[in-house]
């Protein structure tokens, strides 16, 4: 196998880890927003308000550059005003992690809000009234009913993740359409090595898919079978 074909799968490898560790990151600020948007309080409802609007009304390319150039900038004026060393060396991987997440934790919050009130109200009330705690409730009951709910719009969350991978390489990250670019340039045939990129995405996005409907069968176990 070509040189070139060995660097795009060593890329692949990095858009995996990259997209799978973003999705960690999305999922809890994901949890988080939706339980700051349902807590009733008016500042907590009012900054996820704020945290998901405007991240869903400004494009990816633009918040993924704000993001990470604004936040070492802030980064560094916080270590200035703390009187430490202001030179700091960022890991191209963490910040590629970070950006996607807090992006698409915006996303991810607006999805698990839905699932959440999906779920009759009666039932939270009843398990408080079989002295269950709010933290017992929210694992025994919301949890496993609100997966089911949330598993259609998570689907289509983690798919455009995934595709927004390729976004990385514009913050130093050398992920596998950034190798496949560099090929296509040294060779000049970019068809061969943009569609080995594109074909090892379509193999990452099914795979994806498969285990996703395995999960959406398992928790409509007993309800109408819901297709991803």
């Amino acid at each position: 196998m070509s040189g070139y074909y060995l660097s795009i799968l060593e890329g692949a490898a990095l858009t995996v880890g990259v997209s799978l560790a973003s999705l960690v990151v999305s999922v809890a600020l994901g949890l988080l927003g939706a339980a700051a948007k349902l807590s009733g309080r008016p500042l907590l409802v009012g900054g996820a308000t704020v945290y998901t609007t405007l991240i869903r009304g400004v494009p990816e390319l633009v918040l993924m550059l704000l993001v990470f150039y604004g936040g070492t900038i802030g980064l560094i004026h916080l270590l200035e005003t703390l009187g430490l060393d202001p030179n700091v060396d960022i890991d191209p991987f963490t910040a590629g992690v970070l950006t996607i997440g807090f992006i698409y934790g915006a996303y991810m919050a607006e999805t698990f809000r839905g699932a959440i009130l999906s779920i009759p109200k009666g039932q939270t009330e009843a398990a408080r009234a079989f002295g269950m705690g709010p933290v017992r409730t929210f694992w025994r009951i919301v949890l496993p009913q609100m997966v089911r709910y949330a598993l259609p719009g998570f689907t289509n969350n983690w798919l455009v993740l995934i595709k927004t991978t390729a976004l990385v390489s514009l913050i130093g990250l050398h992920e596998m359409t950034y190798r496949a670019k560099q090929a296509s340039a040294a060779t000049r045939e970019p068809f061969v090595y943009l569609l080995f990129a594109a074909a090892l995405f379509l193999a990452y996005t099914s795979v994806s898919l498969w285990v996703l409907r395995k999960v959406n069968a398992r928790y409509s176990l007993g309800t109408k079978k819901v297709q991803l």
